[in-house]
């Protein structure tokens, strides 16, 4: 279990970028016009981009010893 508030907040920046991420999937794949293509284009892209910011900054806490070893393991 996580203990610090911070790691709590990346560890849900995470998931939530992943939401992301398969919403423009699934938006896209759904799309009735060029309107909704730029909008899940958008989506998917700050998705990506969300997602490597949160795990860069995941990995600086597991490199500093803030990161519970027993998360760190498992797939988030």
């Amino acid at each position: 279990m996580l203990k610090k508030e911070c790691d709590k907040n990346i560890v849900q920046t995470i998931k939530l970028a992943r939401e992301m991420i398969e919403l423009a999937q699934i938006g896209y794949e759904q799309q009735e016009d060029p309107g909704c293509g730029i909008l899940y284009g958008i989506l998917l892209d700050s998705g990506y981009k969300l997602l490597d910011l949160a795990q860069k900054e995941k990995h600086a806490h597991v490199q500093k010893g803030w990161w519970d070893k027993t998360v760190h393991k498992e797939k988030i």
